[in-house]
């Protein structure tokens, strides 16, 4: 073991909530709760689609509740004080505008101009380390779609398409001036491979000192270990670097529905384990070509997290090498984050603003998401529980 890295207990609740007080914990803990049940859920993401459809009133409701668990707040500024209470801890922010079902020129000329102001607001703070971006959030999906396949395009469609390379190159353009390294958020699969071409041009164009340009790999999907290998084998032949986010992924049971319905085969892997091997070995293979690689591992996933730590031990890297950073979502599996993050590693929280209804979409998934997750829940309830259980304890000790 290197003599800077740390023995780590992902059980350590002291430090895992040591920034949060009674209330917020129990009402962490109601929430978590909350999303253990599959069909509250189901119930509460129609009815809160439905109540925003019908202009109902339930704004504040939402904002005190899902939306303060899992977003920062409405605007940068009111973000901030989030971003500062995390780099107390010493945990970095990845701010994300989570606008999401956007499809008008002005709403995506708004995206666009929001992202290049986090990246100039993060040139100036070290505490966001990296930001993102959702191609959907500023191009249409169905010409994303299309550039996907083998589609017939119109004039009107090429003009469209150059508009995207022009708000995506100035986001980029941006992010390399600033030198804020941001990566791109994967998506489904019927419109990835246009990220990657996309994501790769940017690379390529960007990428030749440092990573600034970072696609997203969702190892739930068989074939990633392969491209991984062969943007890799790509970067060394015309001499670039590569950014590489690993996820497990988010789109699972509509990639399965589609692939059924369509008939073709998923691209989803056939099983969990599956997914968690190629997820390890990407670590892997990501660390053995750390000279070119800058890595961001988004994992909630603790076997995974003790792996990528002891494969950094086991070839010699430091936990505050700049170019490895671990990531959970705000809201989550703190104590991950938390004692990660104390032990001397590179940590961020991917941290979504937004006005409250535009983010209901992002709210919702994350909430259906969770449900789905086995365990997951059960985990993070256990940890509040053990940590309200503890400070009990000791105040009757006092």
């Amino acid at each position: 073991m290197n003599s800077d890295q740390k023995i780590i207990s992902f059980e350590d609740t002291a430090v895992a909530f040591s920034s949060k007080n009674n209330g917020q914990l129990k009402q962490s803990k109601w929430l978590f709760k909350f999303f253990g049940n599959d069909t509250l859920v189901k119930i509460f993401s129609k009815l809160t689609l439905f109540a925003f459809k019908i202009k109902l009133p339930i704004s504040s409701i939402v904002k005190k509740t899902i939306f303060k668990q899992f977003c920062a707040g409405e605007t940068l500024e009111e973000s901030d004080k989030v971003i500062r209470k995390l780099n107390e801890s010493k945990i970095g922010s990845i701010l994300d505008y989570s606008v999401e079902g956007k499809e008008t020129l002005e709403d995506f000329e708004q995206t666009k101009n929001e992202v290049i102001k986090i990246i100039h607001l993060a040139k100036k703070n070290p505490s966001i380390p990296y930001t993102s971006l959702k191609i959907t959030g500023i191009a249409p999906f169905e010409i994303l779609e299309k550039l996907n396949g083998s589609a017939t395009f119109t004039e009107k469609d090429n003009e469209e398409i150059k508009t995207i390379e022009e708000r995506i190159n100035s986001i980029c353009y941006t992010a390399f001036v600033s030198k804020v390294p941001i990566y791109f958020d994967a998506e489904e699969s019927w419109i990835q491979n246009t990220i990657d071409a996309l994501a790769e041009k940017m690379m390529r164009k960007y990428n030749k000192e440092k990573a600034i340009i970072l696609t997203t790999l969702q190892m739930y999907r068989w074939d990633r270990i392969e491209y991984l290998q062969n943007l890799i084998i790509a970067a060394r032949k015309e001499n670039f670097k590569i950014g590489i986010k690993l996820v497990r992924g988010a789109y699972m049971e509509r990639e399965n529905k589609r692939a059924l319905e369509q008939n073709y085969r998923s691209p989803i892997q056939p099983t969990k384990e599956e997914t968690d091997k190629d997820f390890d070995k990407a670590l892997t293979i990501c660390l053995e070509n750390i000279d070119i690689i800058t890595l961001c591992a988004g994992t909630h996933n603790e076997s995974s997290t003790q792996f990528l730590i002891d494969e950094m031990n086991r070839l010699k890297l430091s936990p505050s090498l700049p170019n490895i950073y671990f990531s959970q979502l705000y809201g989550m599996s703190d104590n991950i984050s938390y004692n990660l993050a104390n032990a001397g590693y590179n940590v961020t929280k991917y941290l979504p603003y937004g006005p409250v209804k535009s983010v209901i979409p992002y709210l919702i998934r994350r909430a259906e998401e969770n449900s789905g997750i086995s365990g997951q829940m059960g985990r993070e309830l256990s940890y509040i529980s053990n940590e309200l259980e503890r400070r009990k304890e000791l105040k009757l000790l006092k």
